[in-house]
């Protein structure tokens, strides 16, 4: 019983955080909804959810995992529009697209996730088939610029799992 009560902790504080930021408010009747809210998906989701509740009590995982927001928000993102828009407006559309295969470095379900997420998510590259236990993905890229795993992976995926590994793992 108390390790269900302990996976079901970090989840209900996750849930109370999210929902009193989405409200927009702090009334008492907020607070209350949201304690009642919270204990009720931490009590259903924590065991689903929270793998090692040891994680958790690491505060140095929220710096790393603040600094891979700002990284992937103000360094990778942006790059990757300017990237793809410099194509898009050159009149030539210098684009070599194609499928790749990108092999991973990452060992949690939680950090395949993040890395396969960056990646989707920024401009020019989709993930289009993740196999976990092979551990590879195959990404769809704008501009092939090495056919092989280990060069593609540097190009693609290399910061995302040095970031993943140590937020995750």
């Amino acid at each position: 019983m108390a390790s269900r009560v302990t996976r079901a902790i970090p989840v209900a504080i996750l849930a109370f955080i999210v929902y009193i930021i989405f409200t927009g408010s702090a009334t008492h009747f907020d607070i209350v909804t949201g304690i009642i809210g919270a204990i009720i998906i931490g009590a259903v989701f924590g065991s689903i959810v929270v793998t090692n509740v040891h994680k958790f009590t690491q505060v140095w995982r929220y710096f790393w995992g603040l600094a891979y927001a700002l990284h992937y928000f103000f360094v990778a993102e942006v790059l990757a529009h300017y990237d793809v828009t410099k194509r898009i407006l050159n009149p030539k559309m210098p684009i070599n697209p194609g499928i790749v295969k990108v092999p991973i470095d990452v060992s949690s379900d939680y950090s395949i996730l993040a890395v396969a997420n960056s990646i989707t998510n920024t401009p020019g590259t989709v993930v289009v088939y993740v196999h976990p236990s092979k551990k590879y993905f195959y990404v769809n890229w704008i501009d092939v610029t090495t056919p092989e795993p280990e060069g593609a992976r540097k190009a693609i995926s290399y910061i995302f799992e040095i970031f993943a590994r140590k937020v995750f793992d």
